[in-house]
């Protein structure tokens, strides 16, 4: 059986940090601001690595 809240990190938050990394990328991309695409580049990422650093963390 999963763990209370074990859905929320690794389905709901992944796709979250996800949706608003690609908004960021596309408004530093369109407005020339590094820090945003930056930043965007930076959610996106850890919304791929995500999962897998809670879900280790909450199993152990």
């Amino acid at each position: 059986m999963a763990l209370s809240g074990s859905l929320i990190f690794s389905h709901i938050l992944p796709v979250v940090f996800a949706f608003f990394g690609i908004l960021f990328l596309i408004s530093g991309i369109m407005d020339n601001n590094k820090t945003k695409s930056i930043l965007g580049a930076f959610l996106f990422i850890f919304a791929a690595v995500s999962p897998f650093i809670f879900l280790r963390v909450f199993l152990l």
